[in-house]
């Protein structure tokens, strides 16, 4: 069964490859990351560890059992209780629920580890796979994005109030 798992150095070959066997697929939708990302890839992959390790960042990956990477979930410019959501999960996980199943995973750990209120995506309006995920997921129309925000393509805001879940076990006092 897949994990999600919070991005480490050990994670840096599955991701190279999970990215390489997926880049005809991701540039369908998304803008192509360009030959220079995986030309320098290591020394943006270590800037990724970084930002996490400072906390402005939480990256996560989820892993199959053989340890090939299905897809990347990110919580990025963590700030005020707000991050920006971005995924890609791979061309053969996707259509199965993988997307949606770990978004809605990713939203709880947003607030239950990163202490984050609000989760905001911006998706293109032709990526409706990446639409329905986020509907799927909770989430709502918040606004137009900035073409720049959904690499040059008209788009949308999506928006998702996340909280920590109700304390169990909490004592009430009766009778006041």
């Amino acid at each position: 069964m897949p994990e999600l798992q919070r991005l480490h150095a050990d994670h840096a070959p599955a991701v190279l490859a999970f990215e390489l066997a997926n880049r005809v697929y991701f540039a369908a939708s998304v803008s192509d990351r360009g030959d220079a990302y995986f030309e320098q890839f290591t020394d943006r992959y270590d800037a990724l560890l970084a930002e996490q390790e400072a906390g402005v960042c939480a990256f996560y990956v989820l892993v199959a059992g053989d340890g090939s990477v299905l897809g990347r979930f990110n919580l990025v410019d963590i700030t005020d209780g707000t991050a920006e959501l971005g995924y890609r999960v791979a061309e053969h996980a996707a259509g199965h629920g993988v997307a949606t199943a770990t978004v809605r995973k990713l939203c709880r750990l947003a607030a239950e580890r990163h202490g984050l209120h609000t989760v905001r995506a911006a998706t293109a309006l032709e990526n409706t796979a990446s639409r329905r995920v986020l509907t799927k997921a909770g989430f709502t129309p918040a606004g137009p994005a900035d073409p720049s925000d959904v690499g040059g393509r008209p788009g949308t805001w999506y928006q998702l109030s996340v909280s920590l879940p109700p304390r169990t076990g909490a004592s009430r006092l009766e009778g006041n």
